[in-house]
């Protein structure tokens, strides 16, 4: 094949496998030939040779396959059509991008013994009511059948841009991470090889910066690398690569492959050298600090505090939400694609985007929806230089929400963390690399104070998604010949990447030592989110005197200030401040209560079981923080009061039924139920902040803790109370905040 046929044949079959490229449909036909031999491919971007969309070629024609009742048994017998041994994943939603064309096969049931995928139970070929954005994938051990040959393989690993790296040259960058200069290097087959520096441009190593987490190229010393690169024998496989610098993969671009055992590669050329600029979140971890680097720092900084990416389970992925007039809202998906996202995913500091999410794939948000249909080149600098409209919730609702992952740099982190004795690859012991540099070691991690921000940075360290448990005891799981505990008394805020870039002891301090004391995690992909809904305590906040006789069962149970033990029972009342509390969960996952049912408490007096001894605060604060009142509540009745719509109840505390709040649902507590107040009897006329905090204690795991508490500014005068300004902790900008904080309160009641 020539080198101009390979760049045609590059470039026709990406026509076919990357979203955005010309597409042309071929018309159903309408009486398949049943006796038309079956061939299969793998296609989509990014990938390895070994995964990707599974198409299968029938009756003259290439389809795809739908994900509706997939199992590892179709994928297990997919890889072995494409010649590899076994499956060791599968995946849905059209994770290598939509294919085109006929959708051939969809509720394909295999048993895992048949020959052909043919073989299998499904609707029948070309019957489907999917769509391609429910296209499904494989992910094949790299392992071939003996003997086998590539008869139908139609993308080859000669025509894949299949990885990339920057081999760094410098003896002092060998050994820091993330590496972010060197010579540009392609994998083909088991070797790396150069790419050809002739007509290569700045734009294509933005593309190349992008695939690798960084936000941008930058200028470095030719000089250097002209010396360094004459001693060299370069091994050349690609050459004429001619990207416009918006394309998120080497692939997309025209370029061409030199013939293998070429002896005229690369004339008056040398190996392609490229320079990156490290993001803001990885500065400092290996990546020099220079004053340029500094100043460009500060000006990413000041991009990034007009954009963010919440309910995400690793760096780079997230809902994105955007700043405008002092409040967090979000950015509906219609027209979402992988150009926006790639602006949002640059403007945090990341590289370009693997995935533009929609249909709130990250959990949905809540308020103000401030973006819909958004285009971009791919060139901005911020989405807010991107063509979009202005919206309200009446044209979009937060089931639309956009949603990115970001392509960021290899740290390594995985490596100095590990997990042993669980039942599966999610959970287990934690193991930790510890010790000054050239002295690692590995050891446990001690148990006490072990909690869910602890155990989340473990599970995203490794790729694992969120934390379901963090245990403090693992004797029940097998046991090795790890017995040193090495690290104690860990705490971290949940915002940092590995575990050891949390706060410990300097020295380890463990009153329990063994393995059976040592910290564990149980992983998941998902996680809950609550939030409060904060309109509704402002609009239901209240004032009751309430008779001392109809508060036993409250002063059993703790709803009381201190206080009022010393009252003149059953005589007299206490002031109480009342309102309603409506949570949501907006995450991924259900809220379940940490104790299974066999372990709650039972209350006599209010006659219901307690499945969180506490499960809200309540607090008075002055303006500096004291409090001068405070209440509690325990999950007495954690059920779905609401739903979303199509969105179906499944948790009711009726009957000792399971507790918990479904993905979409809200728990209500009534302003007009026991508890569900804050005790001021003793709260002097004043200006105060209102605050109430969900899951205080982070006794359940969340994908987000930072939007659990929920303030208001409050003005009191003895015998009135206006509550207002009620809002989320993290849905207004830090200047918004500041205001809220210096707040001097009301001359007046004319609250606006």
């Amino acid at each position: 094949m020539s080198d101009l046929s390979a760049s045609l044949w590059v470039l026709c079959t990406l026509s076919a496998i990357v979203p955005g490229w010309t597409q042309q449909t071929t018309p159903p036909t309408s009486h398949p030939n049943p006796n038309s031999g079956l061939k299969f491919r793998l296609a989509g971007f990014p990938r390895k040779h070994n995964e990707g969309r599974i198409e299968v070629f029938y009756n003259q024609e290439w389809g795809t396959i739908c994900d509706d009742d997939f199992t590892m048994e179709n994928a297990h017998i997919l890889c072995r059509h494409l010649g590899f041994t076994e499956a060791t994943g599968w995946t849905h939603s059209a994770k290598y991008g939509k294919g085109i064309g006929r959708i051939w096969l969809d509720n394909v049931i295999c048993s895992g013994s048949e020959k052909s995928i043919a073989d299998c139970s499904s609707r029948g070929w070309g019957s489907t009511d999917c769509t391609h954005e429910e296209d499904a994938g494989v992910i094949c051990k790299d392992e071939r059948i003996p003997g086998y040959v590539e008869p139908n393989t139609i993308e080859t690993e000669q025509r894949q841009v299949e990885e990339v790296r920057l081999r760094p040259v410098i003896s002092s960058a060998k050994n820091r991470l993330p590496i972010h200069e060197g010579i540009l290097e392609i994998k083909y087959r088991d070797t790396w090889e150069q790419v050809c520096d002739v007509g290569w441009t700045p734009a294509n190593s933005l593309v190349v910066c992008g695939m690798l987490g960084f936000p941008s190229e930058k200028k470095f010393n030719k000089n250097f690398y002209k010396l360094y690169l004459e001693r060299q024998k370069p091994s050349f496989r690609m050459h004429s690569v001619k990207c416009g610098g918006t394309e998120v993969h080497l692939s997309l671009c025209p370029l061409e492959f030199y013939k293998v055992n070429s002896t005229d590669s690369c004339q008056d050329g040398s190996p392609v050298v490229i320079s990156c600029t490290v993001g803001p979140a990885f500065v400092g971890h290996g990546a020099p600090a220079q004053a340029a680097m500094k100043k460009k720092k500060v000006s990413q900084q000041r991009r990034e505090e007009l954009i963010r990416l919440k309910g995400g389970a690793r760096p780079g992925e997230g809902r994105v939400e955007i700043l405008k007039k002092g409040e967090w809202g979000t950015v509906c998906d219609d027209r979402w694609d992988v150009q926006a996202a790639s602006v949002v995913c640059r403007q945090l500091g990341f590289g370009s985007a693997k995935e533009a999410l929609t249909g709130a794939r990250m959990g949905q948000g809540m308020g103000q929806i401030h973006m819909s249909e958004v285009r971009c080149t791919g060139k901005e600098d911020s989405l807010f230089d991107c063509q979009y409209k202005n919206i309200t919730q009446e044209d979009c609702k937060h089931s639309e929400d956009a949603s990115v992952k970001c392509n960021i740099p290899y740290m390594g982190y995985e490596n100095t963390i590990r997990l042993h004795g669980g039942r599966s690859q999610h959970e287990g012991r934690v193991e930790v690399l510890w010790g000054p540099r050239g002295q690692e070691r590995w050891g446990l991690v001690c148990g006490e104070g072990w909690g869910s921000r602890e155990a989340n940075v473990v599970c995203q360290q490794l790729g694992l998604g969120f934390v379901s448990s963090a245990l403090q005891e693992t004797w029940y799981w097998d046991s090795s010949n790890m017995t040193d505990m090495i690290m104690s008394g860990v705490r971290c805020s949940g915002t940092e990447m590995s575990l050891q870039q949390c706060t410990h002891h300097r020295a380890v301090s463990c009153k329990n030592t063994g393995s059976r004391h040592a910290a564990g995690v149980i992983c998941s992909e998902t996680a809950s989110d609550l939030i409060l809904h904060a309109p509704l305590v402002q609009e239901t906040a209240y004032i009751e005197d309430r008779p001392l006789h109809m508060l036993y069962c409250a002063a059993e149970e703790n709803c009381l200030s201190s206080s009022a033990r010393n009252a003149n029972w059953p005589y007299g009342h206490r002031r109480l401040l009342r309102f309603s509390s409506q949570i949501h969960n907006i995450g991924r996952a259900d809220f379940r209560p940490k104790a299974g049912r066999h372990s709650w408490v039972w209350h006599e007096c209010h006659g219901h079981y307690h499945s969180m001894d506490i499960f809200t605060h309540y607090d008075l604060l002055t303006s500096n923080g004291t409090k001068v009142a405070e209440g509690h509540k325990a999950s007495f009745c954690l059920e779905d009061t609401e739903c979303q719509e199509l969105v179906s109840k499944r948790y009711e505390c009726a009957n000792f039924g399971e507790q918990g709040i479904t993905v979409g649902c809200w728990d209500l507590y009534r302003h007009d139920i026991d508890c569900q107040w804050i005790d001021i009897t003793d709260v002097k006329p004043g200006n105060y902040i209102l605050q109430v905090v969900i899951n205080p204690n982070f006794e359940v795991a969340e994908s987000d803790f930072t939007n659990n508490a929920m303030k208001c500014n409050c003005k009191y005068d003895g015998h009135r109370i206006w509550i207002h300004n009620c809002h989320i902790g993290d849905a207004l900008s830090e200047e918004e905040n500041k205001k809220f904080e210096q707040y001097r309160g009301q001359l007046n009641n004319q609250i606006l």
